[in-house]
């Protein structure tokens, strides 16, 4: 029997393939680089593996309004309602609701969820549009600044309701004049203690019927069609806008934020807002993001990998945000507004962004990231400590150790210099010498912090072993000994070569053996890094899967292959603990290859943020997102070429899936942005770069002051991928790596690509 072939049916895979092949080689008579906001897809990556982080976020790069639907994520079928502003995008925190009702105004309108298709939602960083598919509601959104429009059209011969609600308990809305509204949101903590409070003020079009309504019982469980979402709306007033049928069809709702009073919400409003059509703001924010996201321009590779690279550019300006607000902003350290001419910002997490986000706006945006960090200089005289995980209501206890360290001292040898130096080593030097190193804890440190700095690493428990210490036990937390043990040794590091580069040589002195004190905890049975007691006796462990839930007990959620590489401050000191530079490849070259020795499961039961596995790299947590690239500290560094090119075409793809993991706001897109284009900053606080096989054939990055910086990758594909010869500037290049000033002072890097792995380059630490 002959086999038919429908040419119809087969014709577009040929394409796509021949289109994935093709895309890799860029031709001299090319079509120029266009900007890249027409590629950014902000629901790649909506489904994570399986702890989600990712959201269709609508704002302006780095500014205070973000608004995502408030759902579960991308595959809950229904929207609770409409945030006003998100304070945190990672567990969705969000403040003042507002959502669409047709029909006579009713109680269950506020807790009925509204059903939607996505095929009738549009997502763009300045634009946000969905169909209601029960209700017949168009709704659309455009932010601002500290604003936001929200407009709703509804279907003909139905009266129009808008209803607004609170997230917490005891929020307040006060409704003037018939279309003016003044809102209070009372911020809690997980423990309902009060944080702080938001203001807004609003106004709706028209002259609709309006009132309030005070919630009587719990309505939180409510829901239609599908398991009730996590979060329920709780005690507060309510508010409502109510049209006639003969009314207008849509209905338009301005808004604006302020942290520090209704009054600056007022003024919040008249600034942005003041003669300004929603087809205006939506237009001036596409040109906010059209500024930024132009600055990088790529040639070459397919439309799906520029589709993943833009989208992860755009995810890069989540964080931080903007709270300057006419020369003021409101402290949520010490509770105070105060007066500053700088831009003042906030929400970062310093244990994820320091190794990419950070670096990556010292090359982009320097004196944005000078004002971050004197922010972060603002809080530490406002509260007494450095934050760590600073937010809008004060620092929230995450991860463990100080990596602001690392980032002030990142910045300072960048040239980035424009904050207050000597506060921001008065505040870090406090932290190293005062602060708990456990996870997830704030405030003083207690006697295992005393043990680490007589003895040289942080003492473990054995399995099964009861905590005796009272700080781990506040909390019923985990110590985490081996994870803070290597942390804190960066952490050390970072500290002592600051001190070093300020001319303090006593600090300096004191602090730069602790930098050594990762090699307290080497196996050398083993290779690994294990625990040990506080009596100094090895704690054998299974550094695959030992330690607990996340294996909190003795790493942090990651295992000890993750950890194994946790040594950036010295990486030829890790080289040597293995062996040299062939062990350590060898040992790179099994962490992509050592099986899980039980079903996936199993051990993601155990560690939920691992995911986006090869072997035991993975890809989905901040740990290990400069392993790949220590192939460049071997004699082998094509495999750094073979793998970042690997993971992008795996776990970073153009669409739902498309982010292998704990994404956190930047942290992860940042990674990717950087492999993309083809270097990385391997160690923060060394201002230097490793390089890469990029995915385009060239890339051209606006630099401040008018200067460029152009990467070449010349017979670049899908199969030459690995790098033959490399000039910066005419200058031949011996090893795989350039300076912060040498990128910094514009100029073309060139690179040879071929299917050859066999040159050799010097390994330059």
């Amino acid at each position: 029997m002959k086999l038919k072939i429908n040419m119809l049916l087969i014709l577009p895979l040929l394409l796509s393939l021949g289109e994935v092949e093709k895309g890799y080689a860029q031709k001299k008579t090319g079509p120029a680089a266009v900007n890249g906001v027409k590629y950014i897809d902000p629901t790649i990556g909506n489904v994570a593996p399986l702890l989600n982080s990712n959201r269709p976020l609508v704002h302006l790069p780095n500014q205070m309004v973000r608004m995502f639907p408030k759902r579960q994520d991308h595959l809950d079928m229904q929207i609770t309602d409409f945030p006003m502003l998100s304070l945190n995008i990672i567990t969705p925190q969000v403040i003042f609701g507002i959502k669409p009702y047709p029909g006579v105004l009713a109680d269950t309108g506020w807790y009925r969820r509204l059903t939607y298709d996505h095929d009738f939602e549009t997502v763009k960083p300045w634009y946000y549009s969905v169909r209601l598919t029960d209700d017949d509601v168009l709704t659309e959104y455009t932010p601002g600044e500290k604003t936001g429009i929200y407009r709703f059209t509804f279907p003909a011969g139905v009266k129009k309701n808008v209803l607004l609600s609170h997230y917490y308990a005891k929020g307040q809305y006060t409704v003037t004049d018939g279309n003016t509204i003044t809102g209070k949101e009372f911020v809690n903590d997980a423990n309902h203690q009060q944080k702080g409070v938001a203001y807004m003020y609003g106004k709706i079009s028209g002259r609709p019927e309006s009132g309030k309504k005070q919630n009587e019982k719990d309505w939180g469980r409510y829901t239609v069609l599908g398991p009730p979402e996590k979060h329920k709306i709780v005690e507060g007033e309510r508010a409502y806008f109510s049209y006639p049928e003969n009314g207008p069809a849509t209905i338009e709702f301005r808004y604006a934020i302020s942290f520090i009073s209704e009054e600056q919400a007022r003024k919040n409003f008249e600034k942005e807002l003041t003669n300004v059509t929603f087809d205006q703001l939506k237009n001036k924010g596409q040109a906010a993001w059209e500024k930024v996201i132009g600055q990088i321009k790529v040639e070459g590779g397919t439309e799906a990998q520029k589709r993943s690279f833009y989208t992860a550019l755009y995810r890069c300006y989540a964080r931080m945000v903007d709270i300057s607000e006419d020369g003021k902003y409101f402290s949520g350290y010490d509770k105070t507004v105060h007066e500053d001419k700088r831009t003042v910002y906030t929400d970062d997490y310093t244990w994820g962004n320091y190794l990419a986000l950070h670096p990556l706006r010292a090359i982009l945006h320097p004196e944005k990231e000078a004002d971050m960090l004197q922010s972060y200089v603002n809080t530490y005289k406002e509260e007494g400590w450095m934050p760590e995980y600073p937010k809008h209501f004060g620092d929230r206890p995450g991860m463990f150790g100080a990596k602001s360290a690392v980032m002030f001292l990142d910045a300072y040898r960048k040239g980035i210099r424009d904050f207050d130096v000597q506060s921001a080593f008065e505040g870090i030097l406090k932290n190293a010498e005062k602060s708990t190193f456990l996870p997830h804890r704030n405030g003083p440190r207690g006697a295992l912090e005393d043990f680490y700095f007589a003895k040289g690493y942080y003492p473990a428990l054995h399995p099964g072993e009861v905590e005796t210490d009272s700080l781990v036990k506040l909390k019923n937390g985990k110590r985490s000994a081996v994870a803070v043990t290597l942390g804190a040794s960066y952490d050390n590091w970072a500290l002592s070569e600051l001190a070093k580069e300020l001319g303090n040589q006593e600090i300096y002195k004191r602090y730069a053996p602790y930098a050594q004190n990762y090699k307290n905890l080497w196996h050398e049975k083993t290779g690994f890094f294990l625990p040990k007691d506080a009596k100094g006796n090895w704690i054998e462990i299974d550094p695959k899967f030992d330690g607990g839930h996340a294996g909190n007990d003795y790493y942090n959620e990651n295992n000890g292959w993750s950890y194994r590489w946790n040594v950036q401050q010295d990486i030829k000191g890790l080289s040597d603990l293995m062996g040299g530079a062939d062990k350590m490849e060898q040992n790179l070259d099994q962490l992509f290859r050592e099986g899980l020795d039980r079903p996936k499961p199993v051990f993601w039961e155990k560690f939920p943020d691992q995911t986006g596995l090869i072997g035991q790299f993975g890809m989905g947590n901040q740990v290990t997102f400069f392993i790949p690239y220590l192939f460049n500290y071997t004699n082998s560094p094509w495999k750094t070429q073979k793998y970042t090119r690997l993971l992008l075409d795996t776990w970073f793809q153009d669409n739902v899936f498309g982010v292998a993991g704990d994404e956190d706001g930047g942290s992860m897109s940042a990674f990717a942005v950087f492999s993309a284009i083809g270097f990385f900053p391997v160690t923060p606080g060394i201002p230097s770069y490793s390089i890469t096989s990029p995915l385009f054939s060239k890339v051209t990055i606006d630099l401040p002051g008018g200067k460029t910086f152009t990467l070449i990758a010349r017979n670049a594909s899908k199969a030459n991928k690995y790098i033959q010869s490399a000039t910066l500037n005419g200058k031949a290049l011996t090893s795989l790596s350039f300076s912060h000033q040498e990128l910094m002072s514009g100029g073309t890097l060139v690179l040879e690509m071929g299917e050859k792995t066999d040159t050799k380059w010097d390994i330059k630490y």
